[in-house]
């Protein structure tokens, strides 16, 4: 019978570890990505402020009921 090897593509070697790379490399790097973004238009970021800010206040006043009525139900219990 004959022996055979079997030997590992190139894709299934581990990466080997270079170390850290430069801090400017990193820096050039994300300015590259940041490049890639495609920012809202100034009616976008209006549009999603407000319905952020609606979003939150609604949430504030949600929340100020329920302490509300959770108070008046512990004071009516506990008085």
């Amino acid at each position: 019978m004959t022996e055979t090897r079997s030997t590992s593509s190139s894709s299934d070697r581990q990466p080997t570890d270079k170390g850290r790379t430069s801090l400017a490399l990193f820096f050039r790097q994300v300015i590259a990505e940041l490049r890639k973004v495609i920012w809202p238009t100034r009616d976008q970021l209006v549009t999603y402020f407000l319905v952020v800010l609606v979003f939150v206040m609604f949430m504030m006043a949600f929340v100020a009921l329920l302490d509300y009525g959770f108070n008046s139900a512990m004071f009516q219990i506990f008085g």
